[in-house]
């Protein structure tokens, strides 16, 4: 099995130009990815069902933690990132430093923009997307799967 490698932002740049020019759509989402679970895997699914081909932004772990406060990321990014590309469905990850990744995705260009549902009231680089012809997909989330409730599941098992 082939794992996707961690791209540069000008790599995955590269690959999305040589997508275009065999009239193939890029793919592009972002998240913190910590404890990948079936909620996640089936985000990447159909985010990569949108096109032909999928790239991740990937939060950094300083920018996970700005997010999700000083408890996390449970994984570092090396890992999140290696985990990520183990995925069938993921062709590259490019971690990213800032809070919201507009200006990877402005590096970018991707054709198609996924985001879960419970982001409808703002997606980050959605202007940027929709400004150059591409399009904007909102996902469904898997009910009772994210990491905060995993995390919450382990926490009181550990406490009682």
């Amino acid at each position: 099995m082939s794992i996707a490698s961690l791209w540069t932002p000008d790599e995955a740049r590269k690959f999305r130009d040589r997508l275009n020019t065999e009239g193939r759509k890029l793919v592009f989402t972002n998240g913190c990815f910590d404890l990948i679970h079936r909620g996640h895997v089936t985000y990447l699914d159909f985010a990569r069902a949108q096109g032909d081909a999928l790239v991740i932004g990937l939060n950094s772990d300083e920018s996970v933690r700005r997010s999700k406060g000083p408890t996390r990321p449970i994984h570092c990014e090396e890992d999140r990132a290696f985990v990520l590309s183990a995925l069938r469905s993921v062709d590259g990850v490019v971690l990213f430093e800032e809070d919201e990744p507009k200006e990877l995705i402005t590096r970018i260009l991707p054709h198609v923009l996924v985001k879960g549902k419970d982001w409808a009231h703002y997606v980050s680089g959605r202007e940027v997307v929709e400004a150059n012809g591409g399009r904007v997909v909102l996902a469904e989330m898997v009910e009772g799967r994210s990491t905060t409730s995993t995390v919450d599941r382990i926490l009181r098992a550990s406490a009682g």
